[in-house]
């Protein structure tokens, strides 16, 4: 089909509403065809599109468009006097830009050769610069200061910035990528690659150089914000939160999936900026579409106000003239990756292959020269449209915006870099394009300087007292401040006193709880002080009532920017659904990822906003570090600092759910993450001992920037009465002794054993313990571990400090102090996988055996589920006896029949646990 035939009408224009004035309707019809053969069908396009905007504006209802031409979404007629010093700004563009890409050329040098990124930045200093310049606020800002998910990929820009600002010098920038191995005058000078907080973590705020996770962050981030203001904790209410991302980057699921609730919350203290070069990493995002209108659309479609920025002001004139729509007609038709293509080129090259395609729009240029076609640029780079856009977004209100920036990937760097495909992994320039780049950015540089030493070409700072840095520092002192610039711990809270642990440790009678629900309870009582609870974020996927927190609904409410303006279904019963203004829970549906990037918000609030808070972050253990690894990562690189709760832990406790629900790995997957502090433990006295430690470390007076992660199963059981004398230490630090093997009724030379367990796990040891006396005369002691993990962590750092000094004396870790003096053979286990017990082997005196529940789970009861694994009761006493045996200390048919008496290869034997029951 032809460009100007008409595409078919799918399924009409639906409407039940009746013609209550066929007349009426016929007239209009008339007019609209009248319009038609009177003006053309441009004329009449252009009448439609306007009544369409009045009645927007008027409210009629009815559907926006998804899609507009291919042009700017402000005209030029609408645009605001640019308010700036062009040509300073444009003298502080250049030296960024000269800046920024001899850093990454610098970083290439000869026996160092670390790699960096040059090409996107350069296709977004503009879009940088003018927010710099104009619109992002400082910290210092009397509104607070603005929030700026600055592109993982344009970090060199940024470090060209603090350069000229005096807040970086010559030596931090050759120590770029190099952070553990760039000394000057012995004092480590060095950058990291990307916005890493942890790694410099006075200068960046966020992480978002993993692709989808600024914009989902970001939008987190504006709702995070608005809960602050709404629970009255801090006025945010001139606080903006600025996004910088790719087009490529917004392919991912995590870019584009959370847009929904920007604009259900109406969050416009948020903007996306877009920078759309057309690239991806390898190539063209769209090669035979067009990226930014598929942007339009689909940001449209979700409720955002959107504003494209697509040509420079060198088009306006031509536009002006183009009365027929030819050369708009042309803008829209023409594909991404014809528009790469032009730039890869020159003028005489996007006359023929641009303008030539249609006789009226080559008329429009055939009094211009090539170079003049060449100078036309694309909005992104034109200062006076990107001002227009950002003035534009910050005085939208009642939705996000979002401004899709047309640029070029390699802008202002030279015919090798601008447009290509493989610009994004070209780190160096040439000695040609040095010297090509030195002339367009008009350094005082000599050819000898260059060609002296063709790694190593100046950084260029023209001093204080110029008037370029004069003028770039009093735009910031205006804004309030350095930006990016992160501040630490400000504030600090008071923690809830001892006696609110007091009910935890006094057990449940004979009552049964899961830990799920003795964790709950721990909170409850928590959050009875008055100074503590306001700080507390608790964030529930769409599963409150699986995890027995729904009694927090008419209590502290869920929070809603709207308030509840419809009566519940529940509404007459005590624990009904309540949505609030001011409500504290974030309640995020069916979605784990926005759950992290609201943990992230909430557990760096201590820096973003001077204001810490506690996020609370409770969910399917199995859709944790399994589903959102990437963004815990990024909460850790974040120093973020919190509780993240797994709730329905274990491979078989969640009876009759099945493989996707089961998990049998999350301790091993939390021990990847440095910044994690993973638990499992087994009752509800060891969790108020461990919460009481997560909230004095990371909320005390020397607070850490780590995140506390407690395994929680949903298996009651009843939870014992603290023990009088309990190690704490040893709850804390990963293990203790929870029952010592008795001697009673058994001779005083029985064999012995050490038993290991964590979790749901322990009552399986206790079971075996009581079998193996039972029934072998063998003495066994119980220990809970509570962390594989720190018992892990302290023995790699051990080994560290011995690798450093192989024959000097060192204390014994705690697993050392605690069974090396214990006799028998050590079994462990657990309702994970044999890798989580595996972790600490090299470090266990003697002879080691660990059970695990390896392999897909499935469906079945938990007795079932435990001996099909051989982690129940019976199976952890014919581990110790196959090992006692295997010792020597034993005859080997006590195991083999042991195997038979227990009936060990029959599932349907199995016996230990709690055969039904919810959390």
């Amino acid at each position: 089909m032809s460009q100007n035939e008409a595409g078919p009408i799918l399924n009409g224009l639906p409407t039940n509403l009746p013609d209550i004035d066929p007349a009426e309707t016929a007239e209009w019809l008339e007019s609209l065809d009248g319009v038609i053969d009177a003006g053309g069908r441009h004329r009449a396009r252009y009448v439609m599109l306007k009544l369409l905007e009045r009645a927007r504006e008027r409210h009629i209802g009815v559907p926006s468009l998804t899609g507009t031409d291919y042009v700017n979404t402000i005209p030029a007629s609408r645009e605001p006097a640019f308010p700036g010093d062009e040509t300073l700004e444009r003298g502080i563009r250049r030296l960024l830009r000269w800046n920024a890409a001899i850093m990454v050329h610098r970083a290439q040098r000869p026996g160092i050769g670390v790699g960096g990124h040059i090409a996107s930045y350069a296709s977004s200093a503009t879009l940088y610069e003018v927010g710099m310049n104009h619109f992002f606020r400082g910290k210092d800002h009397p509104g607070g200061g603005d929030q700026i998910f600055f592109q993982g990929h344009a970090s060199p820009g940024m470090y060209a910035r603090a350069f000229l600002e005096g807040r970086l010098d010559e030596h931090d920038l050759d120590g770029f990528r190099q952070e553990k191995s760039h000394f000057v005058d012995g004092d480590l000078r060095a950058l990291p690659s990307y916005p890493h907080p942890h790694q410099l973590p006075d200068f960046w705020e966020f992480p978002t150089v993993s692709m989808g996770l600024g914009p989902l962050n970001a939008i987190y981030q504006a709702q995070f914000n608005r809960y602050l203001h709404n629970r009255g904790i801090k006025d945010t209410s001139d606080q903006h939160v600025w996004a910088f991302l790719g087009d490529g980057e917004m392919d991912e699921p995590e870019s584009r999936g959370a847009l929904q609730l920007a604009a259900n919350e109406e969050l416009d203290n948020l903007t996306f900026v877009v920078n759309c070069n057309l690239q991806r990493l390898d190539g063209p995002v769209r090669g035979n579409g067009k990226i930014v209108q598929e942007l339009e659309a689909f940001f449209r479609g979700a409720g955002w106000n959107v504003i494209k920025v697509v040509w420079g002001r060198g088009w306006d004139p031509l536009l002006a003239n183009d009365h027929d729509g030819a050369l708009v007609n042309l803008m829209n038709a023409t594909t991404d990756g014809d528009f790469q293509t032009f730039k890869a080129n020159d003028g005489a090259y996007v006359r023929k292959h641009f303008f030539e395609r249609d006789p009226r729009t080559a008329a429009m240029v055939k009094d211009w020269s090539n170079d003049e076609i060449w100078r036309l640029s694309r909005g992104g780079h034109d200062f006076t449209k990107v001002y227009s856009a950002y003035k534009a977004a910050t005085e939208f209100t009642g939705a996000p915006t979002v401004i899709l920036a047309h640029t070029i990937k390699g802008y202002f760097l030279g015919k090798h870099f601008a447009g290509r495909n493989a610009t994004h992994q070209m780190k160096k320039l040439a000695l040609d394009d040095l010297k090509g780049f030195r002339d367009r950015v008009d350094a005082p540089i000599t050819d000898a300087q260059l060609e002296e030493d063709p790694y190593r070409p100046p950084y260029l700072h023209p001093g204080q007292d110029d008037p370029r840095i004069q003028y770039l520092q009093a735009r910031r002192r205006e804004l309030g401040g350095y930006l990016p610039e992160r501040r630490g711990d400000r504030k600090f809270i008071s923690l809830p006193a001892d006696k609110a642990y007091d009910s935890a440790r006094k057990g449940s009678g004979n009552q049964q709880v899961a830990t799920t629900m003795a964790f709950v309870r721990l909170l409850k009582d928590l959050m009875r002080d008055k100074e503590f609870a306001p700080r507390v974020v608790p964030i529930i996927p769409d599963e409150a009532r699986t995890f027995g927190m729904d009694a927090f609904f008419p209590t502290i409410k869920i929070y809603n920017p709207h308030g509840q303006n419809y009566t519940p279904v529940d509404n007459e019963l005590f624990l009904s659904y309540r949505e609030s203004k001011n409500g504290q829970i974030l309640h995020t549906g069916i979605n784990e990822a926005g759950s992290v990037a609201a943990f992230s918000a909430a557990g760096t609030a201590y820096a973003t906003h001077g204001e810490p808070m506690v996020p609370i972050y409770v969910f399917y253990s199995m859709f944790g570090f399994q589903r959102t690894g990437d963004g815990i990562w990024a909460a850790a690189d974040q120093l973020a600092r919190g509780f993240m709760i797994g709730a329905t832990a274990g491979r078989t406790t969640l009876t009759g759910e099945g493989t996707q629900h089961m998990d049998g790995h999350s301790p091993l997957l939390a021990s990847t993450n440095t910044s994690v502090v993973a638990y499992d433990p087994a009752y509800g006295y060891e969790i108020a001992h461990i919460v009481k430690d997560g909230l004095n470390r990371m909320y005390g007076e020397k607070p850490e920037d780590i995140i506390y992660y407690l395994t929680v199963y949903n298996e009651p059981i009843v939870q014992p009465k603290e023990p009088e004398g309990i190690e704490v230490e040893g709850i804390i630090r990963g293990m203790y002794l929870l029952k010592e093997g008795s001697f009673e009724g058994v001779a005083d030379d029985a064999r012995r054993a050490q038993i290991l367990a964590s979790g749901v796990g322990v009552p399986w040891a206790l079971e075996a313990q009581e079998l193996l006396k039972k029934d072998y005369g063998i003495v066994a002691d119980v220990w809970s571990v509570t962390s594989w993990g720190e018992l892990r962590r302290e023995g790699l750092e051990s080994d560290e400090k011995k690798f450093a000094d192989p024959f000097g004396e060192h204390d014994k870790i705690w697993i050392e102090q605690k069974l090396e003096s214990r006799p028998g053979p050590v079994v462990a286990v657990s309702d994970y996988m044999r890798a989580v017990p595996d972790q600490i082997r090299q470090w266990v005196p003697g002879s080691y055996t660990t059970l695990g529940a390896d392999g897909f789970g499935f469906s079945d009861t938990r007795a079932a589920a435990r001996r099909f694994f051989h982690i129940d009761g019976p199976s952890v006493a014919v581990a110790v006896l196959q090992q006692l045996a295997a010792d020597g200390e034993v005859p080997q048919e006590w195991a083999t029949e042991a195997f038979k008496k227990y009936r060990l290869d029959d599932v349907t034997a199995g016996t230990s646990g709690n055969a039904g029951g919810d959390a």
